[in-house]
């Protein structure tokens, strides 16, 4: 799974991990990423997605396969040695030393000058708007402050490779969204590769080039945030990434770009065949709830139902609207907050449609 498989500067190579020798908890893991990109491991608690970063990092060995870091094998090489950045959710601070002390500590290591080190940790704190804040201990630091200074330290000794786990997890929501775009700007500017390691699908799609959506132990699809959530390749990634209408059915009829589904309640769909077995075969239809229209013009959709609005709820720029349709009584309809919506109401009867293309028919999962 790559870009650019020739340019590959991170690559697991059929990688597998056990802790007990039974259970896979990641499972025959091929990846490659390009230098300079922003990859985030994707998934729900228990998924892999932290081990294949502990995994690079050097802190846990892989059962099986190999991964290289700039074409060289890594398994055997000790995580000091690996000169990776890291970004932890709990900041790592050392409590007792000064912010300055804290980022030269990796310098020191690396048994850099004096004037190198000072000239290094000052240029990093301006980086992540510190400047001046050298003399301060940790404690002294705001949470989004000490997480800049997390960063900062990772990037001070200028690696070429950051890991990030659960980075902004600690942070409010306010916060966390800051540092989502600080965080992509540093990237941008440095053009370090950054993999990131996020149960948060916001988080994913607003920072990354490509995400790889992890479901037990393995990728389920590795693509562009785009993609992701306009093209879901299973019915897993479409549930995970953002918001999704589901509905169950049997697949009666398949022609070319189009098949006809009829759903547990005997609906009849029209829908994009992406991953069904066939004629015959269970399928899971996906539908974002903005592909979804509220009294379309006729003759305008291929899908047409009427519905009944059971809740409104107000969100600003668009009104969040669940209707009974196809059976379903959560079926979720984002409408843009406009006046030719101002006169429906709880209770009101309501026609849905949706174009064939929009609805995506994957497996039955």
């Amino acid at each position: 799974m790559s870009a650019n498989p020739a340019t590959a500067y991170v690559r697991f190579n059929e990688v597998q991990k056990s802790y007990d020798g039974e259970n896979l908890v990641v499972k025959n893991l091929n990846l490659d990423i390009s230098e300079g990109e922003f990859v985030t491991m994707l998934g729900p608690s228990g998924s892999g997605k932290t081990t294949c970063l502990m995994m690079l990092a050097g802190f846990e060995t892989a059962t099986h396969g190999e991964i290289f870091l700039d074409s060289q094998p890594i398994n055997n090489v000790a995580p000091h040695k690996r000169n990776i950045g890291m970004v932890f959710q709990n900041y790592a601070l050392f409590p007792h030393m000064t912010i300055a002390e804290n980022l030269a500590f990796p310098l020191h290591v690396r048994n850099m000058s004096k004037a190198e080190v000072e000239q290094r940790v000052n240029r990093a704190l301006e980086m992540v708007e510190l400047g001046g804040y050298q003399g301060r201990r940790p404690a002294q630091l705001s949470g989004g402050q000490q997480q800049r200074v997390a960063v900062a330290r990772a990037l001070v000794f200028e690696p070429k490779l950051v890991l990030m786990d659960e980075p902004l997890g600690a942070l409010d929501k306010n916060l966390r969204e800051q540092m989502q775009f600080e965080i992509k700007h540093i990237h941008e500017s440095l053009g370090v590769t950054i993999v990131y390691v996020t149960h948060d699908q916001s988080e994913a799609l607003t920072m990354s080039n490509r995400i790889a959506v992890f479901d037990d132990g393995v990728i389920q699809q590795l693509a562009t945030p785009e993609e992701l959530y306009e093209r879901p390749g299973n019915a897993f990634v479409a549930q995970f990434i953002g918001e999704n209408n589901k509905l169950l059915g049997i697949v009666e009829e398949v022609d070319g770009d189009t098949c006809v589904v009829r759903t547990e309640d005997g609906s009849i769909i029209r829908a994009l065949p992406v991953n069904i077995p066939g004629k015959g075969g269970k399928t899971t239809l996906s539908l974002r709830p903005e592909r979804v229209t509220v009294e379309p013009p006729e003759g305008s959709c291929p899908n047409v139902f009427e519905g009944q609005v059971k809740e409104l709820i107000y969100l600003g720029d668009h009104i969040r609207t669940r209707v009974h349709v196809c059976g379903h009584d959560d079926f979720i309809v984002k409408m843009p907050n406009t006046a030719s919506h101002k006169n429906l109401s709880v209770g009101s009867n309501v026609k849905v449609g949706w174009q064939a293309a929009d609805c995506r028919a994957l497996d039955a999962s």
